[in-house]
């Protein structure tokens, strides 16, 4: 794992976006690579009221009309239930649909030219195991950062491994919020969150799953589980 000193992180939160405090909870990836239309839309819907919070659209193909087809929908039914709405890869897009964010990945365009071209998105990172590159992420103008794979992932089965020492350090030097990714279902969730995940991020664990509402909700428990622990610590450290 990467060390880096609490102090060496000097981003701070003065330019985060304003929906970036909102990256918390299940944070559902809905990749097309798996789904048509009908599935997409009515699985997508599923999540959203197992209590997602946010929804990523994750399309790899070259097919335009598509993207965007399916983008506008998606942009809409996150519109209606609050959730925020972030696209995997493409900032264009992002814009072109009114999308609250862009997700950059290794292979894609970088953080610091995203932020130039595209001031009003939100911008995630993915720093898989990397606390360096997370703190460079952040100083380039990335609002989150996401880490993983922390579990074997069908999606990515060759993704680098992330550990739990990393997650943990990150949240205790990085303000903004931080998410975990990779083969994470119900099951194992707990302990990502309470090492100190912003969000899991979750795509076979509910979209693959015999049914994706209970999946959702199960997750989303999760975090409310968490929260009202985090509550009655509080209330005793008060009296």
């Amino acid at each position: 794992m990467d060390s880096i000193s609490p102090t060496a992180c000097a981003a701070t939160l003065d330019n985060m976006h304003h929906l970036a405090n909102k990256i918390k909870g299940l944070y559902a990836i809905a990749d097309t690579g798996t789904l048509d239309d009908d599935e997409l839309f009515e699985k997508v819907r599923l999540v959203l009221a197992g209590g997602c919070r946010v929804l990523q659209y994750r399309d790899k193909s070259c097919d335009e009309e598509k993207r965007l087809r399916q983008a506008v929908e998606l942009a809409k039914m996150c519109r209606h239930t609050g959730a925020v709405f972030i696209i995997n890869d493409d900032a264009e897009l992002a814009r072109q649909v009114n999308a609250d964010g862009v997700h950059c990945g290794r292979d894609d365009a970088t953080v610091s030219e995203t932020r130039m071209r595209y001031p009003k998105l939100m911008i995630g990172a993915s720093c898989y195991n990397s606390l360096p590159r997370a703190v460079q992420a952040i100083d380039d103008g990335a609002d989150y950062i996401a880490f993983g794979s922390f579990f074997l992932s069908g999606t990515k089965p060759q993704a680098k491994a992330a550990d739990l020492e990393t997650l943990q350090q990150a949240t205790k030097i990085l303000e903004q919020p931080v998410v975990a990714i990779g083969g994470i279902v119900a099951e194992n969730a707990k302990i990502l969150i309470s090492s100190g995940a912003s969000a899991v991020a979750v795509i076979s664990g509910i979209f693959s799953t015999p049914d994706t509402l209970l999946s959702s909700r199960k997750i989303t428990a999760l975090f409310d589980e968490q929260t009202g622990s985090s509550a009655a610590v509080n209330r005793l450290n008060h009296k």
